[in-house]
């Protein structure tokens, strides 16, 4: 992984991803999956356009979008008020972001 990563507890006692300023709204993004499945099913839509079966693939999530291309992936908040409004990742990184995300869901959701 090229990103610095950790979790952290908000006030409200739910667990979040904290990674670099550079990347910092991707956070944002990660967040609200909230399964194993889901998470799998966008690697899989990454994957295609990763061998192009896609030529590129966006995924909205309430106040967040990620634009996935070959190269790179551009998320970006629709509300946020402060800039940066959007962050770019290497799509590879973004999957393993994904990834480290997927194996914390069982912690973080565990009732």
């Amino acid at each position: 992984m090229k990103y610095s990563y950790e979790f952290k507890k908000d006030p409200f006692g739910d667990l979040g991803i904290i990674l670099p300023e550079e990347i910092c709204l991707f956070s944002d993004f990660i967040e609200n999956i909230a399964t194993v499945d889901q998470v799998d099913e966008y690697i899989e839509y990454i994957e295609k356009v990763l061998n192009g079966t896609y030529e590129d693939f966006e995924i909205e999530l309430n106040a967040t979008s990620v634009h996935i291309k070959k190269d790179v992936t551009i998320v970006e908040n629709f509300y946020r008020i402060e800039e940066p409004h959007e962050n770019t990742i290497e799509t590879k990184q973004f999957i393993e972001l994904l990834v480290v995300w997927r194996d914390k869901i069982p912690e973080i959701f565990k009732g």
